[in-house]
């Protein structure tokens, strides 16, 4: 009889990258791997094809599993917790990616368990992500290898020894792709007012950011270089940045942000 050792909870967005990862990676079969969603994701369905367990609410079936992972929203978590903590082997090990929920937090919700707290960032639903995690009291070392490798599916890992820089990542990567995002808006509608074409703007604001983004990537050559070797003394490109890297403009607007990310997540931490 198959030995489910996985229970995932939560398989929307995040979760079902997860999920495709390990089954793509090979670092999990789908028959060794519970989902627990009333509503699973397009990547989820796909596993439960291959022969992962489904179920909408913990129970007895959970009890054999060896890893939690936590992909749920934190203020579905509560009304979660207690059911899945009756239920749970009380040698499993959890490991969460919720944003703002504590090691402490978990800990008192699953009491006498292995706790593992980790922040992924959306572009690991490409295999492009990049994770940090932290741990709590009692890990050991083939726990944190397994939990490694179920995030590494999707991306980079990097561990963290403090907790706090959990939330300093939460503001930086968690929420940072949003931030180039609305980047490619604004430059896309700064096309738009110095006359590019509507059918055109958008494909050039995005290519943009796409190209430069592979350069980052193939080049490993620093950001900063980058720059330069694109910025001509007294060009268009410099003229541009004298107004981005004025001590009003980007430097100063990109840490106010991640300074407002960093303080919500803060504040979800302490709820």
């Amino acid at each position: 009889m198959t030995k489910h050792t996985h229970l995932i909870v939560g398989a929307g967005k995040m979760g079902g990258a997860l999920i495709s990862g390990w089954l793509r990676t090979k670092v999990l079969k789908a028959e060794n791997l519970i989902i627990l969603d009333p509503t699973p994701g397009q990547d989820a369905l796909e596993a439960i094809k291959l022969g992962a367990m489904h179920i909408k609410k913990a129970s007895k079936k959970i009890s054999s599993v060896d890893y939690m992972l936590l992909a749920v929203k934190p203020q579905s978590f509560a009304s979660l917790s207690e059911n899945i903590e009756k239920h749970l082997n009380k040698d499993a090990t959890v490991i969460s990616i919720m944003a703002g929920t504590s090691l402490g937090s978990l800990q008192t919700s699953f009491p006498e368990r292995s706790i593992i707290r980790a922040m992924p960032n959306t572009p690991a639903s490409i295999g492009k992500g990049i994770t940090a995690y932290t741990k709590g009291f009692g890990v050991n070392d083939d726990q944190e290898k397994m939990a490694n490798s179920l995030l590494a599916a999707v991306g980079d890992v990097h561990h963290v020894a403090n907790e706090h820089l959990i939330d300093v990542v939460t503001a930086v990567s968690g929420s940072g792709p949003a931030y180039i995002f609305h980047m490619v808006e604004a430059l896309e509608a700064a096309a738009l007012h110095i006359g590019l074409p509507a059918e055109l703007a958008p494909t050039f604001a995005r290519q943009t950011l796409i190209g430069a983004a592979g350069l980052l990537a193939e080049t490993n050559t620093p950001a900063n270089e980058l720059r330069q070797n694109v910025t001509s003394p007294n060009g268009t490109t410099a003229a541009a940045l004298d107004v981005l890297m004025d001590i009003n403009g980007l430097p100063k607007l990109m840490r106010e942000s991640a300074q407002a990310a960093l303080k919500r997540a803060k504040e979800l931490s302490e709820q």
